[in-house]
């Protein structure tokens, strides 16, 4: 008898297989668009974190989650025996690829053939795959312990092209916007974009970039662009009782004050120093501090100091919330898709500053919905700080025209049956 996960949620309807991150809430928002739709989802979760507890979508686990098997969830590493196979994969340095397993075969064969299921992520994926036979294979973004690049090397090893169409979702501007020049990894980014049978997108550039390396835009889905979380749930954000920016209190909001590839917070600090004499007083929150960060954060005057609230990681509602109550939001970055945290602060009518990438300039216009700021230059961050704090008028147009524009492009009511529609036209071959 097949055991509860194994059964069907809608027997005889499409199945789809997505491969991600399954603690992302981009892998989690967009999934949700597909419930009660009566198509057959489930979750191939990369080794890299753990699902919600309380989602209810189906999912394959490969990591140390304490997350019993069930109804909804099903391990690859499980019991003692599960525990030695996770922890030989993890000292044989494949880190998510399996070319180095064979060695770790060979070195611990005698414990190892005592193990009744696949050894590896890589391995659990191909045994889904044949069992369950997905009609669509979705993976969630090309790099960065994402999907892409580790399901084209299972589909190589293991002879699975013929199995299920593959969707490759392009995560914002970070997996192409720097790799597409490093010599590298342009040959597995254009096997990757040519062997799959569309492309998803949130953002034309990708387009181009693609079409660059070779690949025709006529590759890339007839829904893209659209949100990679979905879009926003507008209506709820733009609640009645939201203020316009310029009757709310002096918040700042910076979602993200970290050093990455993708955005600077050094540059930020020197800005808020040099805005400081024209912006005070104020409350600045400031989200997702890093050490480093930190540390840099401690030279500022002792003024800036206490009128800041630093924060780790909190809950998504809190962020809304703050986001309600914020005038400004203050997101300068160096690569980009269109940032979901854009679409919440235009419904939630906090005022975005932002960086001109090109992504992003295609959405938007500086002083019609946003003041532009490059993310390594302080005083174009500083100058945008003064005239966003002290220009009434200017939050306030650029809050109605946003909320307009928000429901137009990033509405989840209105994308929700087109991308259900999109799934069941590549079932149907259409």
């Amino acid at each position: 008898m097949r055991d509860s996960f194994e059964q069907d949620f809608y027997p005889g309807k499409p199945k789809i297989l997505f491969i991600g991150l399954p603690h992302s809430t981009h892998t989690a928002s967009w999934i949700d668009l597909l419930a009660d739709s009566e198509l057959n989802v489930r979750l191939f979760g990369m080794p890299h974190g753990c699902p919600p507890v309380d989602w209810p979508v189906k999912t394959y686990i490969t990591f140390l989650c304490n997350q019993a098997n069930s109804a909804t969830r099903k391990n690859l590493y499980r019991g003692i025996f599960g525990l030695i196979a996770y922890y030989l994969y993890k000292i044989s340095g494949a880190k998510l690829t399996w070319q180095h397993w064979p060695v770790v075969v060979e070195k611990y064969k005698r414990i190892i053939h005592l193990l009744k299921f696949p050894l590896t992520p890589e391995a659990f994926l191909a045994k889904v795959i044949r069992q369950w036979q997905p009609d669509v294979i979705h993976t969630l973004g090309l790099f960065d312990l994402q999907g892409g690049i580790f399901y084209h090397d299972v589909r190589e090893r293991y002879d699975l092209a013929g199995s299920g169409k593959w969707i490759l979702q392009l995560r914002g501007g970070s997996d192409l916007t720097l790799r597409r020049h490093d010599p590298g990894y342009v040959e597995i980014i254009q096997r990757v974009l040519s062997e799959c049978h569309q492309i998803i997108s949130d953002n034309l550039i990708n387009i181009e970039y693609a079409q660059a390396l070779g690949i025709p835009a006529e590759k890339f889905a007839p829904i893209a662009p659209v949100p990679g979380t979905g879009g926003i749930n507008v209506d709820l954000l733009a609640s009645s009782d939201t203020k316009m920016p310029s009757e709310r209190e002096r918040v700042i909001l910076w979602p993200k004050a970290s050093e990455l590839p993708w955005a600077k917070a050094i540059p930020i600090l020197e800005a808020i120093r040099l805005a400081w004499p024209r912006i005070s007083p104020c409350k600045i929150h400031i989200l997702q501090i890093t050490p480093e960060v930190r540390d840099w954060f401690r030279t500022l005057p002792e003024e800036i100091q206490q009128s800041c609230i630093l924060h780790e990681l909190i809950p998504r509602q809190q962020f809304l919330e703050l986001l309600q109550q914020a005038r400004l939001l203050l997101s300068p970055s160096l690569i980009d898709g269109i940032p979901n945290i854009l679409y919440e602060a235009m419904a939630c009518g906090s005022f975005p500053i932002i960086s001109p990438l090109d992504t992003i300039r295609c959405v938007v216009e500086d002083e019609v919905n946003v003041l532009f700021a490059r993310n390594l230059y302080p005083t174009e961050i500083a100058d945008a700080l003064v005239t966003a704090m002290n220009d009434d008028r200017l939050v306030d147009a650029c809050a109605k025209a946003n909320l307009k524009l928000v429901r137009k492009v990033a509405n989840r009511e209105w994308i929700r049956p087109q991308v259900i529609s999109y799934y069941e036209s590549l079932v149907r071959g259409n």
